[in-house]
């Protein structure tokens, strides 16, 4: 039998601080802080609202960082 899937919890991080920051970069250091999944997304896009533990969402325009949420 496979083994039940354990969710990866949300590292110790406020979203806020990746706002401002280009794409690139914020990419890097959510990876760096330990989130499992790290999505950027244009401003508008049509998205799902399942709550995924452990991923971290980027709001980009112009190549910089808008928005930033859990989940």
């Amino acid at each position: 039998m496979a083994p039940i899937p354990t969710p990866s919890e949300d590292p110790e991080d406020n979203p806020e601080t990746y706002v401002g920051l280009d794409r690139a970069s914020a990419e890097r250091l959510a990876r760096e802080r330990g989130w499992a999944t790290v999505r950027s997304l244009a401003p508008g896009t049509i998205i799902t609202m399942e709550f995924l533990s452990g991923r971290l969402n980027f709001e980009v325009a112009d190549e910089t960082v808008k928005r930033c949420w859990k989940g």
